[in-house]
């Protein structure tokens, strides 16, 4: 493609990120350009957003229910899984599944609380009550 081809078209990362594609310039040399998008591109970005929208509106359906633990509404919010939630905080994945049940995490030590509110850049208030985000 021409560098005046590159595509420009408005998504939602258009003020996160551009970018950065092959084109050639008029002298018919391969240069770089950056891109701001492309529709096809915007629109699977938009379809994955949604997905992502309905999971966390799920998970603080559950959690306000009490079928699940805050865990799961701040794993879904900041994009993690149990392996990235384990990774990050040190605990065993089936020691953050235990902590997914509302009973066991409302025995959770001040210290276990304190790891995950910092994981997850909130407060330890925010992370037992999601009704203040």
């Amino acid at each position: 493609m021409k560098k005046k081809e590159v595509p420009q078209d408005p998504s939602s990362l258009k003020n996160f990120t551009k970018e950065l594609c092959y084109a050639v310039d008029e002298t018919g040399k391969y240069t770089t350009d950056l891109s701001t998008g492309w529709n096809v591109k915007t629109s699977a970005l938009d379809v994955a957003w949604k997905d992502i929208e309905k999971r966390i509106a799920e998970a603080k359906a559950k959690v306000l229910n009490g079928e699940t633990s805050p865990i799961l509404y701040y794993m879904e919010l900041k994009l993690m899984d149990i392996a990235i939630l384990s990774a990050y905080t040190g605990f065993f994945k089936w020691t953050i599944n235990r902590h997914l049940k509302p009973l066991v995490f409302n025995k959770l030590s001040g210290k276990k609380l304190k790891l995950y509110a910092e994981t997850f850049d909130i407060t330890i208030d925010k992370l037992k009550n999601i009704e203040l985000v």
